[in-house]
């Protein structure tokens, strides 16, 4: 049976449209996905929206909407967003759901059964666009001299009645947690900024509001609703069909992989898995805060008005393109920088010029001189064995990368092994074998109608339409695109003696242009 993976994406709050920054971190959770899928694991992605707390009751009241439909009409941007991106999650969650609210309801419950919940008076700084509680040694002060969060967001003094969590008792069991497994939070400068802040001392935490409604109510106290971010880690549980003991909880629990901007990294990693031991569930296996990206250098902003629409890019350059870019580019965990410039430059050099290009020329030549056929070479040189050998290398390198999430150095080795095979079509010249010698010209096209062939399987959890696209056109059946395929040796044999031919081939990776804006 297959091994399971679960791996969420933050759920994203959907007070506004989506931004670059939602399409980054959900196509690498998308590519994580299929890199996992392609590996053999029956894999279980999760995404969505969190639609409470008092940002989006203020937004619908300046907008005069409902509050219920104004989260109608944004998530469904989110839907149409991912859709558009091809991420092929599991399941898409929304935390105004009915069974969420059961969810959320029983993990409070479980915490109260085990002591950890009181009722008390809060005072202290509060961050409506963070929905988070700050302590006054975490401020700074504005140029206005309001007080500002660490994330630079506006805080103000708020007092009133609610219900705590032990927080403090969980000071220690969090340092074991970290010490015992040093993988739980990723990357390790991320790590060691929460050990620093647990070790600092924790107080316990406000988890419920009185002030307004939109949320889920505590059990027993209709006039609280809970703290958002006790109500949106929840659906990390939610998913899987908690509180109920589901096939899909005792399969996928506890979650593989929480993959988080490095912004939420304290909810994720202090909060939650305190929420966690208190209820008596394991806590997830790992927590990966990735790094911002920033438009030219510059994080995003209205007033800066440099906020790009994910929607434009993607109808700009195509979605595999801007896929790829984002998983190249950028070493993972750490900030990176985009521009369209830097997406054309990327896309056209080693996706158009460089794999494309190759698989065209390989897939014309077979076409045009040898009427579309495959057949079995009788010989293979010393330089076919070693091209096979650096493209197996090649995918080797990238499958142990995206392991480990390193995506830009899976994709560097990707390309070096791209480079090795247009090197051996300049030395080989199958155009010039052709009159000199078509037997040799025939397994030098075979040659590389195989590597191609691997090496799109390799990238296809990066570019998965594209490579469809090429796949198709080689023969290669819908259900050989995983990684055991390429580990098959009878596949070449099987599809020769299928009859099956290339037709004219179609290029799936063209060359961008620049947009106008830019191009200027």
């Amino acid at each position: 049976m297959a091994e399971p993976y679960y791996i969420t994406t933050a759920i994203h709050y959907p007070n506004g449209k989506p931004h670059i920054g939602h399409a980054y971190e959900t196509i690498a959770a998308d590519v994580i996905a299929r890199f996992q899928t392609a590996m053999g694991r029956e894999v279980r992605f999760q995404t969505g929206t969190d639609e409470h707390g008092l940002k989006m009751a203020q937004k619908a009241r300046e907008l005069d909407m409902d509050v219920r439909d104004l989260c109608n009409e944004m998530s469904q941007h989110f839907r149409d967003l991912f859709d558009l991106l091809d991420i092929g999650y599991s399941n898409f969650i929304r935390t105004t759901d009915d069974r969420h609210h059961a969810a959320s309801q029983a993990l409070w419950n479980a915490m109260e059964a085990s002591g950890d919940l009181y009722l008390d008076r809060y005072e202290g700084w509060y961050s409506i666009r963070d929905e988070a509680y700050y302590d006054e040694s975490e401020l700074t002060n504005g140029e206005g001299g309001e007080k500002l969060s660490p994330q630079g967001t506006p805080v103000e003094w708020t007092v009133e009645e609610s219900w705590f969590f032990k927080l403090s008792k969980y000071q220690e069991p969090l340092l074991a947690l970290y010490r015992d497994n040093p993988d739980f939070i990723r990357p390790a400068s991320r790590r060691n900024e929460v050990m620093r802040f647990v070790e600092g001392g924790l107080r316990d935490l406000s988890v419920s509001r009185t002030s307004f409604d939109w949320g889920v109510k505590v059990p027993g106290a209709d006039d609280h609703v809970m703290y958002v971010w006790v109500d949106a880690l929840t659906n990390y549980l939610t998913g899987l069909g908690y509180p109920d003991a589901t096939e899909d909880m005792a399969k996928f629990w506890p979650a593989d992989l929480h993959l988080i901007g490095k912004d939420i990294v304290r909810f994720h990693t202090v909060y939650w898995p305190a929420f966690l031991m208190s209820a008596k569930i394991p806590v997830p296996k790992q927590v990966f805060g990735h790094g911002f990206l920033l438009n030219r250098g510059q994080k995003e902003s209205k007033s800066l008005g440099n906020v790009t629409d994910p929607v434009d890019l993607a109808h700009k350059f195509g979605v595999d393109p801007l896929r790829y870019f984002l998983m190249r580019e950028i070493a993972f965990g750490q900030d990176g920088s985009y521009s369209p410039e830097a997406i054309v430059t990327r896309a056209n050099a080693e996706l158009a010029n460089s794999f494309g290009n190759l698989a065209q020329r390989t897939l014309s030549m077979i076409f045009k001189n040898m009427d579309g056929e495959l057949i079995n070479p009788t010989q293979i040189d010393d330089a076919d064995e070693d091209l096979f050998a650096s493209v197996a290398a090649g995918v080797a390198d990238l499958k142990a990368s995206f392991a480990d999430l390193a995506f830009s150095e899976g994709l560097d080795a990707w390309m070096k092994a791209v480079f090795a095979c247009n090197q051996y079509v300049d030395e080989m010249a199958p155009w010039a074998l052709r009159k000199t010698d078509p037997e040799r010209m025939q397994a030098v096209l075979m040659t590389l109608f195989k590597v191609v062939r691997d090496l799109a399987i390799a990238v296809r959890p990066v570019v998965p339409s594209s490579i469809d696209k090429l796949l198709d056109q080689m023969g290669v059946p819908a259900d050989a695109r995983d990684y055991a395929a390429i580990e098959d040796t009878d596949w070449f044999g099987s599809l020769c003696s299928s009859g099956f031919r290339i037709e004219k081939p179609v290029g799936v990776f063209p060359r961008l242009e620049m947009p106008e804006e830019t191009a200027a």
